[in-house]
């Protein structure tokens, strides 16, 4: 996928920092021959991408310093502690048919918005969790057995940590630079278990109401006791999630919240001898080449709602009406009978409808309202409306609201017509930048201010499209896009799945469904996502691709089913002969010619026999970049001078930009990321591939380049 990455295999042997072999991906433990695609013409069919490189740097590699064992001398580094699985994925998540409307459930009831960590409703209460927690390590996985979830625990001698934070930053003051001494300083090595605890007062005012406790992510994944009691558990680092605990809490009374959080280890032991660790339940299921950073790193609230309540308002735009679906919930004993009122809201020159909506005892009801705003402005890249609209639910007398929920949506449509991909009605072109969400600063705990930092380059860049490469991103980051007219490409945690795992998740675990699912179902409304990205680089397995065909197919019907606006569905393939391109409504694939294999000039004849093979698809590269050492400077021809990197850049927009059936581009990437794949660590883990330096505002020629590269008309 990128530079200097070992493979998804777990069975290859791992790289050692700085080496420049390639490493040969493996397929249920039998070695696949690369296919050099150096004449896609000559061969018939594009060819099988190359094994990556296994180091981007020509250096060789700084010695590892001497101390990069665990913190904690009493860990048994030999042994890896490994979080056990039950039969399915521990959110239950899946859908059912409420009123003709598909809604999703989770921990047995509807997975609810989740806008608490910004916006308030005047119906609602909130207590933000966003403070110093307790915060301990627990290596041996000691925690559960001695009682740590317990209120009467003294914990006084716990160290504090900041929710939200990354505990890969908790005293670690190496996270800044490029400097190879940094390399897993602090937190950044420590896997397994670690312990948060908080007490809050609960209101007493509570008594009435239905109680949630809501995370925007816990990394990778989290245990969860209120009062001792165990509330629930969930799985997948970067996708939110909320706990009904209005069982288990006592309104008037301090309750004390404690979450063990768990993160995998990616090597038994990282001082370069280490084997890979996997977990085939898990998604990722083996050593990723981003940071998998650990910790309630999102943020954490307490929420009580009425006790029948607006759960979620979907929201989908076409032929000048608002098709609005209330989904109202009903956690009381007894029948519910009232209104939903739907404002549009201002500016959409559309009216409130009133619809009747009656819910049973313990039970939801889908109240479904059109509303036509035929002058309602468009949303779009050069002009981005936002608007916002609110449910109210009232009682029979119509009266005072009972609760309340806004959504903000726009006025667009994406399609997908033959070989073109259109925003309403207008053929769109990609100009595309891959992401990560992390900083120096904060690791993935950013702030808003670092958003707005970070994400200002793609407008400076002229980019229209931010692809949230592998995993959900923070909910500010697609608020961001709605407001400055950017496109996402929006993805989930299925990055370098094989094909055992495939299996198992289509056939009875369910944890890559429901990520689907959360995915669509919590990012519906947002006018600036246009794709759905189902996997990147994922095993494509050699008896027909019956696995991975399936497992893709559970994933695409899962966000078919909740989708009301029917975005197209990609993914980011490794191959661009990829046997289940015909699931896809865009051809995407990773490429990158002239780096890890062939020529730069073998890109045309590749995208022309894609193209051949798919003449009704549009075609996106996914990725494409290659890599420079910030300052290094030379000929074009040099690898690892930042002319090269940005000489590579044109090289590849120039063959893109010349097909009309190629819909865009996305470079890999804005900026330069951390990694735990084993390489570069004598960069302090850090791969350069960015048209940014590490710390956000160092530019590389490529930034210019990119920047002043034209679109085709």
């Amino acid at each position: 996928m990128r530079s200097g990455r070992s493979t998804p295999s777990t069975d290859s042997a791992r790289p050692r920092p700085g080496s420049a072999r390639r490493v040969t991906r493996r397929v249920r433990g039998a070695a696949v021959a690369a296919v050099l695609a150096l004449a896609p013409a000559a061969l018939g069919t594009p060819a099988l991408r190359a094994p990556a490189l296994a180091s981007q740097s020509p250096v060789p590699a700084s010695p590892r310093p001497a101390d990069l064992g665990a913190p904690d001398p009493t860990a048994d580094q030999a042994a890896v502690v490994r979080d056990p699985h039950g039969p399915r994925e521990p959110s239950d998540t899946q859908v059912r048919n409420v009123d003709g409307t598909n809604v999703v459930f989770s921990y047995g009831e509807v997975t609810p918005a989740f806008d608490g960590w910004s916006r308030h409703e005047p119906t609602r209460h909130y207590l933000s969790l966003d403070r110093p927690w307790r915060f301990r390590y627990d290596p041996a996985d000691q925690g559960g057995t001695e009682g740590w979830q317990r209120p009467s625990l003294d914990d006084s001698g716990w160290d504090t940590i900041a929710v939200p934070s990354s505990w890969d930053l908790h005293d670690n003051d190496g996270w800044a630079g490029y400097d190879g001494a940094d390399f897993g300083k602090g937190g950044a090595l420590r896997d397994g278990y670690a312990w948060y605890r908080t007490t809050v007062d609960v209101p007493a005012s509570w008594r009435d109401t239905h109680v949630r406790l809501a995370f925007l992510a816990a990394s990778y994944s989290a245990d969860v006791w209120v009062d001792g009691r165990w509330v629930g558990k969930h799985e997948g680092g970067n996708t939110a999630f909320a706990l009904p605990v209005r069982d288990a809490l006592r309104p008037g009374e301090r309750a004390t919240i404690a979450v063990r959080v768990y993160r995998r280890a990616s090597y038994t032991n990282y001082d370069g001898s280490g084997e890979q660790v996997a977990d085939d339940h898990a998604l990722p299921p083996g050593v990723v080449d981003y940071w998998p950073y650990a910790g309630l790193t999102r943020s954490v609230w307490l929420e009580a709602v009425p006790a029948t309540t607006v759960a979620k308002v979907l929201l989908d735009t076409r032929d000048a009406t608002l098709d609005a679906r209330v989904v109202v919930e009903n956690h009381s004993r007894q029948d519910f009978h009232g209104f939903v009122r739907v404002d549009p809201g201002r500016g959409s020159n559309g009216r409130p409808m009133r619809v009747r909506v009656d819910v049973p005892a313990g039970g939801v009801a889908v109240p479904r309202t059109t509303i036509p705003i035929p002058h309602a402005p468009r949303w779009s890249v050069e002009r981005p409306k936002v608007l916002t609209a609110r449910a109210t639910l009232v009682g029979l007398d119509d009266g005072p609201a009972l609760d309340t929920l806004t959504a903000t949506y726009g006025v667009r449509d994406i399609a997908v017509d033959g070989s073109r991909l259109e925003l309403d009605g207008r053929p769109l072109f990609l100009k595309g930048v891959n992401w990560h969400e992390e900083t120096d600063r904060g690791g993935r705990s950013m702030t808003k201010a670092e958003y707005d930092h970070e994400l200002a380059n793609a407008t400076e860049l002229g980019a229209n499209l931010l692809r949230n490469a592998v995993y959900n991103r923070h909910p500010y980051a697609y608020d961001w896009a709605d407001r400055n007219g950017v496109l996402l490409m929006d993805e989930w945690d299925t990055m370098w799945v094989g094909t055992v795992s495939q299996q198992l998740q289509a056939e009875s675990y369910g944890l890559s469904r429901a990520l689907a699912l959360a995915t669509a179902w919590n990012n519906h409304n947002h006018p600036s996502v246009i794709l759905w990205g189902l996997q990147n680089e994922s095993t494509i397995d050699p008896d027909g691709a019956p696995v991975y065909r399936a497992w893709l197919t559970q994933m695409k019907d899962a966000v078919k089913a909740v989708d009301l606006s029917d975005r197209p569905v990609t993914w980011a393939s490794s191959s661009s002969w990829d046997p289940a391109f015909d699931l896809a409504d865009v051809v995407g694939f990773n490429e990158y010619f002239g780096y890890f294999y062939g020529t730069n000039e073998d890109l045309g004849p590749t995208l022309d026999a894609v193209h051949r093979n798919h003449p009704d698809k549009p075609i996106l590269i996914t990725e494409n970049g290659t890599w420079s050492l910030p300052g290094q400077h030379g000929p074009p021809t040099e690898a690892g001078t930042e002319e090269w990197q940005a000489a590579n850049f044109r090289a590849h927009w120039d063959q893109v930009t010349a097909r009309p059936w190629v819909a865009g581009y996305t470079f890999w990437l804005l900026k330069d990321y951390k990694q735990r794949a084993g390489y570069n660590e004598e960069y302090n883990a850090l791969s350069t591939m960015g048209m940014l330096a590490w710390d956000g505002q160092t530019r590389r020629l490529v930034f210019d380049a990119f920047r002043d590269a034209r679109p085709p008309r």
